[in-house]
């Protein structure tokens, strides 16, 4: 062990070591807590103080704990002694036996004490009436798998038929329980293994360890059963082992089941296909299995072959995955996908007009053909099949070759089947667009991948058939308005497409005719009746001026349409969502009617100064909090951007956000006013040629004395220490966090070296009444409603010399100390939880006096 590490382990075990206080209080929570005439304790308490002994005994495996408070095992040895426990003092008393366990030195001590044989022994819960009851048995399994981090517990366990206890609880009726038994006999196993192997095992060798042989016999019996629980309880344990565990040792076990798990594809008695592709893609995803001569991907061929199309499709898609899955077993896992969209490409036209995605397929086409012509299974197949298509055009570098032109005929084909614009000639086809119309699942996956496949290239001849379905969903009234949500998402990544196209090529009037369709249309949305498609007209809106505002084309479709004047018009709509909304796409038009070098004269309405004024009466007079955050966010960003004109007219206007701020009701805008000003702050230090790096070199760091007061004085008259100093002391902690933060930043540019030293002696000798009162007040926390700003205590935020020696004087450093520290930290202490505790149980009275 390094001397870093020992330190380290020194410290925490400090930290996590019972105070006095908690010493004298557990033998009293003890005693409560046993004792079957109190009220129970409340279960969150008992989690609570589960957690605080797993704290005190991760970083101390000595017996002290135990022997020091002689308590916890009187407590134990009480709970055993009652002759009804309630369940959940019983659940507890197990899972605190494992947490002591855990450690050797405290098993021995309680193994000598007869208490672990007495809990986890046949003579205990185990034979009782309480066993009946989950939370007994959950807290035995939860016990044991705590204590077992040493091989005296593996062997007390095994022994003593432990571990056939855990075998009947893998199919408890309890899900719960189940899968704690699973997880329990995996980690079990994995410990036999590395503990107690001295040599790595080879294919050859199967000289497992006692307690590995056990349960790798009850895996192969289990496979070999003619029971599907027990099957699927095995597979479960297997999947949770080769997903969590990568020793070479996995490879042995694997090849002594593999050819019983490879009869599971074609067994029809037993039914448990559909739990191997999750089985088969935790092994190959293990580099144990990368160079096992393909034995695994023969299997994986197998099982995409075998497995139903709905089975097969997470295989697929997790397969395309890992890098080193072989070439052939990639294209394979990819025909899986692709074969129910070629089969829809297929089913629309009878002969087939254009090439289909498949030139053949891994399974029966029959088979898919049939799935999709069943009502309850084709929506499934289709939802599933557009997800994992959506996940795998999602990744960074595609692993194949997909066929996106032919892909793309067939989601619009999808999407023309859903809306009942497409009449197919083939009885498949009608079957299908039956099935389809309306629905609303399959529209809303169809349009995911569609957006995602705007950013493969090769579909650029179908982007007029395209735009044709979109414009149609966008157009007609019948579409559900979280379909057209996802159609408006589509339509602005595939015009982003269009918009990189028209600039290199003649495209430009195709360009031009879909723009002023799609702003034509969009007029229409934004007279909606309904609320939810006015805003996601708005969002659609935004999305598209962030993306294409430097586009020629696009700033002459929009601003020759109506869309600009209904845009603002529905600052005053009557849902203050639509209002947040409309607030956010007029800041973003702004960038093109006011901010842009050559902003068009399209009238007086769309000024730089009505637009701002109607934005500012928004934050003074809304009545809602979303409509002003927009607000305050979009003069953030106009801000950021340098839209807000010379630096007098900037001071000004932030001058006016923040005194309109900072009386909010709202802490998400004070929060927001916040912001304003921390970029006004970096944008007045640049403009005035202030450096901004507080690790500069010396020479570098030293400014002029003009630069420095100039831009105090610039501060002190737009009121921002005045808002700042009053921001620390808010009712909401984040404001205060972020407040002290602006204050450090600006305190480490006027004073880029400043020692401990220099802080100390500067209160003494500078400090006048009124930043005294300051710093006493804010040391105080008093409110920020009750700083007198004028009078005889009160500060005058606007002189530069008090604001420059209060950034030198107010300790900030134990203000941001004392805002980060967690408000409930006194709360939550593991004292304050015993005395809860006693309080609940109505004992804290009369043990009040021995707690001090």
């Amino acid at each position: 062990m390094s001397r870093q590490q020992a330190w380290f382990i020194a410290r925490a075990r400090h930290r996590f070591a019972m105070t006095r206080e908690c010493s004298l209080l557990l033998p009293h929570v003890c005693a409560a807590l046993a004792d079957p005439r109190q009220p129970g304790s409340d279960d969150t308490c008992l989690e609570k103080l589960l957690d605080w002994f797993r704290e005190l005994t991760k970083f101390d495996p000595t017996v002290e704990l135990v022997q020091n408070n002689p308590c916890l095992t009187e407590f134990i040895t009480s709970v055993l002694a009652l002759p009804e426990p309630s369940p959940s003092i019983l659940s507890f008393t197990l899972r605190l036996a494992g947490i002591l366990a855990a450690s050797e030195n405290r098993f021995q001590h309680l193994q000598q004490e007869k208490l672990l044989v007495r809990l986890f022994g046949r003579d205990g819960p185990l034979n009782s009436a309480l066993w009946e009851d989950a939370s007994v048995r959950s807290g035995w399994v939860e016990g044991v798998h705590s204590m077992m981090h040493h091989q005296p517990a593996l062997h007390f366990l095994c022994d003593g038929g432990g571990i056939d206890v855990i075998f009947t609880l893998q199919g408890d009726p309890s899900l719960f329980v189940a899968s704690a038994a699973s997880q329990l006999l995996v980690h079990m196993l994995t410990f036999s293994v590395e503990s107690e192997m001295t040599e790595p095992l080879s294919t050859k060798d199967c000289d497992w360890p006692a307690c590995a042989q056990m349960i790798i016999k009850h895996i192969e019996d289990s496979l070999q059963s003619s029971s599907s629980s027990h099957i699927e309880q095995s597979l479960k344990l297997l999947t949770s082992l080769f997903g969590s565990c990568r020793a070479t040792w996995t490879e042995v076990l694997w090849l002594g089941i593999a050819k019983q798990i490879e009869s599971f594809l074609t067994e029809e008695t037993v039914q448990v296909q559909h739990m191997l592709a999750n089985l088969l893609l935790r092994i190959a995803w293990s580099p144990v299995f990368c160079d096992t001569k393909g034995s695994i991907w023969a299997l994986v061929t197998s099982a995409l072959e075998h497995l139903t199309p709905v089975q097969a499709g997470p295989l697929a898609v997790g397969i395309l995955r890992i890098p080193e899955c072989p070439q052939d077993v990639r294209i394979q896992a990819l025909t899986v996908l692709l074969q129910p969209m070629d089969c829809i490409l297929r089913a629309a036209s009878q002969p087939l007009e254009y090439a289909g995605l498949l030139d053949e397929s891994v399974s029966d086409p029959a088979t898919v053909e049939s799935l999709l012509s069943s009502k309850s299974s084709c929506v499934n197949l289709l939802c599933q099949t557009l997800a994992h298509l959506e996940k795998l055009l999602s990744l960074i570098r595609l692993p194949v070759d997909l066929p996106y032109m032919s892909l793309l005929r067939s989601l619009m084909t999808i999407l023309q089947f859903c809306n009942g614009f497409l009449s197919p000639a083939s009885p498949l086809g009608s079957t299908i667009s039956r099935i389809l119309i309306n629905c609303f699942r399959v529209q809303r996956s169809a349009l995911d991948v569609l957006a995602a496949l705007s950013k493969q290239k090769g579909c650029d001849t179908l982007l007029g058939s395209l735009f044709d379905v979109l414009l149609a969903y966008l157009e007609s009234p019948n579409t559900n308005p979280t379909v057209l949500k996802k159609t408006f998402q589509a339509t602005s990544k595939w015009l982003v497409r269009l918009q990189e196209l028209s600039c290199s090529n003649t495209q430009w009037q195709q360009t031009k005719k879909i723009l002023e369709d799609v702003f034509l249309v969009l007029q229409k949305r934004l007279y909606s009746p309904c609320w939810e498609v006015r805003d996601s007209s708005l969002e659609f809106l935004t999305a598209l001026i962030n993306c294409l505002k430097d586009q020629d084309e696009f700033r002459q479709s929009l601003l020759s349409s109506e869309v600009p004047r209904l845009t603002e018009n529905l600052l005053e709509d009557p849902e203050s969502y639509v209002r947040a909304s409309a607030v956010t796409a007029v800041g973003h038009l702004a960038f093109i009617t006011c901010f842009a070098p050559e902003s068009p004269a399209i009238g007086n309405q769309y000024n730089k100064e009505n637009i701002v004024a109607k934005l500012q009466e928004i934050l003074s007079t809304d009545p809602e909090g979303f409509p002003r955050r927009a607000v305050i966010s979009i003069f953030t960003k106009w801000l950021r951007q340098g839209c807000t004109g010379q630096l007098e007219d900037t001071e000004r206007f932030v001058s006016r956000v923040i005194q309109t701020v900072e009386h909010d009701l709202d802490w998400e805008v004070r929060l927001g006013g916040l912001e304003l000003v921390e970029v006004f702050c970096s944008q007045t230090f640049r403009q005035l040629g202030h450096p901004k790096c507080t690790y500069a070199p010396l020479s570098s760091v030293v400014t002029s004395y003009i630069n420095q007061n100039e831009s105090l004085h610039v501060f002190c008259r737009a009121k921002v220490f005045s808002f700042l100093f009053q921001s620390l002391c808010d009712y909401d902690k984040p404001i205060g966090q972020r407040a002290c933060d602006v204050l450090l930043g600006l305190r480490y540019t006027f004073y880029p070296v400043r020692t401990l030293k220099d802080s100390q002696g500067a209160e003494d000798s500078r400090a006048g009444p009124s930043i005294a009162w300051l710093q006493r007040t804010l040391r105080q926390g008093s409110m920020a409603q009750n700083f007198p700003t004028d009078g005889d205590n009160g500060v005058d935020f606007q002189d530069p010399e008090s604001m420059l020696l209060a950034l030198d004087i107010i300790d900030l450093e134990d203000l941001h100390d004392g805002l980060n520290k967690s408000s409930d930290h006194v709360e939550k202490s593991p004292q304050s939880l015993l005395q809860d505790i006693l309080a609940t149980v109505g004992t804290i009275e009369e043990n009040e006096a021995d707690c001090y």
